[in-house]
């Protein structure tokens, strides 16, 4: 019985073979604890330019409309060669 390892011998096995170092788990908490600051402090603080609003997206289910309706066909409104 002496040749088989013993349960803590591979449970310690285990944990040092997959669960990350100590300074990174450190940094990961860290990483994630800032993170939830910021989210916090923004979604308290509200929008940093109140006033702005998105660009009105068309119905057929492309990309953006032009805000004041005028598209790429105005752009060579001049005289065409």
């Amino acid at each position: 019985m002496k040749d088989q390892p013993s349960f803590l011998h591979t449970v310690g096995g285990f944990l040092s073979r997959y669960v990350p170092p100590p300074a990174l788990a450190g940094f990961l908490v860290l990483l994630v604890a800032m993170f939830a600051v910021s989210y916090e402090v923004g979604s308290a603080v509200g929008p940093v330019a109140p006033g702005m609003h998105s660009t009105p997206v068309d119905d057929s289910g492309g990309g953006r409309s032009e805000p004041h309706g005028h598209g790429m066909g105005d752009m060579h409104s001049g005289d065409e060669r």
